[in-house]
């Protein structure tokens, strides 16, 4: 028995589900206006290659038009090859390319006033075999993964309402952030002081929003944290930038009087990406500064949680909340693609950041909200925390092991806590030269370029080591080890 001849394309039948608009005192003909919006709805895509078109009487009835008018537009679109007739299955877009039609289409040399420039972004990127020392990367190997799951099916057996939630944030969620950052970090505040963002560039952007004049300048750590810096070149906030040392940022630089900028942004308990901490002379230093100024401190205590063989220091807003506002998040400390973070805000702010993040999407996804919320308030969170804490002191030792070779060369600085440190160069080794090496025998690090507002004054790599499982940590250093002894013997001679 033959089998039964597949059609050449899929044609779905359709209505015509873009209006038509027939004028009949247009002085232009009907057929012509037809022809001319078919043609349009095949250019824009509205009619795709394929579609089957109504046929002359069904369009007829439809418009309410003579059927010759129908008939003759038909014409002049199957002579220009818009259209193609099948006898006895009916009349189809074309399915070839109408590129040569007269239709414009984008092209990248095409200027137009409303396109900018995007933020760069690196144009080589690793392939699968690439070992990448990524900064801001947490291990998620040791996540519970039987507490995550039972906690998702606790939300999933909610009732869900059809109502938005609150801007500030699930009441829940911010009452354990309270409870939280009173244990952990010294901070007194109740659920009424945090506010939900979408993390911790969300929330710089909010605060820059909320108080930022058009003549106000920010200042900002040189070194410091790309992607929020960035988010203040798009708002056009002027940046003052303040050199930071191995005690962390350099307060005495801040400029004072009438040029005194209004907001400072600095990461104190692990500064990005040197990973040094602000001393407590310089903590007490930047309060005062702040508060002879009338200026605010943005602290972004990203990872303060994992630290190693130290006490930890206590926060800005546990010693002066007065003159800070408090920024966390879950990138770090359980997985980046959760886009939690919250705010701790003095009063006189808190109420115009809720209506600005309410103007900017409303408020953060409620389900994961309710997720976050039962996983701290049921002990899960600080028990994570506690074994990342070895882990993660467990694989800065095994990259300290395995750069033992090279410490006499480069030293690795900014150990004392966090998910990554930086490898100091010589000057006579420039650490692009390194970094395109090492890219070459499978290892991807950073350079400090893209941490600097001005001239870049450090030479190093950055090795972020927290996604990095013990074995590609080894390898990857020690590969990073072979070509800085290489490079170091032959720029010796």
């Amino acid at each position: 028995m033959a089998k039964k001849a597949q059609p050449l394309f899929s044609a779905p039948r359709i209505d015509l589900e873009f209006p038509v608009q027939l004028k009949r005192r247009s002085g232009v003909a009907l057929h012509i206006q037809l022809a001319n919006q078919l043609r349009q709805a095949i250019h824009s895509g509205r009619l795709e290659a394929g579609s089957r078109i109504p046929s002359s009487r069904q369009l007829a009835t439809l418009l309410d038009i003579d059927r010759n008018v129908i008939i003759i537009a038909f014409e002049l679109l199957l002579s220009e090859g818009y259209l193609m007739a099948k006898p006895g299955s009916g009349t189809f877009v074309t399915n070839e390319r109408l590129a040569n039609k007269g239709i414009v289409t984008y092209t990248e040399h095409m200027p137009h006033r409303w396109a900018k420039p995007s933020i760069p972004e690196e144009s080589n990127l690793p392939s699968a075999k690439t070992i990448t020392f990524a900064l801001g990367q947490p291990s998620l190997t040791e996540l519970d993964t039987s507490a995550w799951r039972g906690i998702w099916r606790y939300v999933g057996a909610t009732t869900p309402s059809g109502e938005y939630g609150d801007p500030q944030g699930y009441l829940d969620l911010r009452t354990a952030i309270a409870q939280y950052l009173g244990r952990s970090r010294g901070v007194r505040c109740t659920a009424s002081d945090v506010i939900i963002t979408n993390g911790s560039i969300q929330s710089t952007q909010l605060i820059a929003r909320a108080t930022l004049g058009p003549k106000d300048s920010m200042a900002f750590e040189e070194p410091g944290y790309p992607m929020v810096r960035e988010v203040l070149k798009s708002l056009a906030v002027p940046i003052v930038a303040i050199t930071v040392d191995d005690d962390g940022l350099i307060v005495d630089s801040l400029p004072t009087g009438t040029d005194a900028p209004l907001l400072v942004y600095c990461t104190p308990s692990h500064q990005y990406p040197l990973g040094s901490r602000l001393s407590i002379p310089r903590r007490l230093a930047l309060l005062e500064w702040a508060r002879i100024h009338d200026s605010l401190i943005i602290e972004d205590d990203y990872d303060s949680e994992f630290r190693f063989e130290t006490l930890a220091l206590p926060a800005l807003a546990a010693l002066g909340q007065d003159c800070t506002v408090y920024l966390g998040t879950f990138s770090k400390t359980l997985m980046p693609n959760l886009r939690v973070g919250y705010i701790v805000a003095p009063p006189p702010l808190r109420e115009h950041l809720i209506d600005l993040k309410s103007l900017s999407d409303y408020h953060t996804s409620l389900p994961i909200q309710i997720a976050l919320s039962k996983f701290l308030l049921d002990g899960h969170f600080e028990r994570h925390i506690r074994r990342m804490r070895r882990v993660y002191a467990n694989k800065r030792q095994i990259l300290l092991q395995a750069l033992e070779p090279i410490k006499h060369i480069s030293p690795l600085r900014g150990l004392e806590a966090g998910l990554h440190a930086h490898l100091e160069l010589p000057a006579s080794m420039p650490a692009s030269t390194i970094a395109l090496q090492a890219w070459q025998h499978g290892v991807k690090v950073n350079t400090f370029e893209p941490y600097y507002h001005d001239q870049v004054m450090r030479n190093g790599l950055l090795l972020g080591y927290g996604g990095l499982s013990v074995k590609d940590i080894q390898m990857g250093a020690r590969k990073l080890a072979k070509v800085i002894l290489a490079f170091d013997k032959i720029t010796r001679g």
